[in-house]
């Protein structure tokens, strides 16, 4: 059977979105480990978060994609953060072939302008709690990815054409 494809980014990068496309066109099944984390605990990310704290949602997170990682043939969104985790990247890299959807920390924050459900981004000034996020998370991405696929400015179709092109070519 076919390697995992798993998507890696920032929030907003369009991993849920694209994801779906890329399953649907490849007739994969679709995995979002953020929702099968809601589904688990019966609440959504941000209810886990003021709950149980980023931590404790880490751990789960971690748990989650070890789990959907022992399939094969899948295509699996995973969240922004789960990189955070050294265990996670190598798990990611044991599990298929890592894409991350890269975005400029100013289109992230356009795109996330008026989504209210990101627990981390609950601040005053968004733009700035992006930089300092993506300063973070940008060298663990580029760590823990195969591939590399520019998605700013682009609708997710071009983002899918572009990655069916570079999977074949693997």
């Amino acid at each position: 059977m076919l390697d995992n494809i798993i998507l890696i980014g920032f929030m907003g990068a369009g991993k849920s979105t694209v994801g779906k496309l890329l399953a649907r066109r490849l007739k994969r099944e679709f995995i979002d480990v953020d929702s099968v984390i809601e589904e688990i605990m019966g609440m959504d990310i941000g209810q886990i978060f003021s709950k149980y704290g980023e931590r404790y949602f880490r751990l789960v997170e971690s748990k989650v994609v070890k789990e959907v990682l022992k399939g094969n043939g899948r295509v699996v969104a995973c969240g922004g953060g789960v990189v955070l985790m050294a265990d996670n990247i190598k798990a990611l890299k044991q599990g298929g072939v890592v894409i991350y959807l890269r975005v400029n920390a100013d289109e992230i924050y356009k795109r996330l302008s008026k989504v209210a459900n990101r627990p981390l981004l609950n601040v005053k000034d968004r733009l700035s709690k992006i930089k300092e996020l993506l300063r973070v998370r940008e060298p663990l991405y580029l760590k823990a990815a195969d591939i590399i696929v520019d998605a700013g400015g682009r609708s997710p179709e071009e983002i899918v054409d572009e990655i069916i092109k570079v999977i074949k070519g693997c």
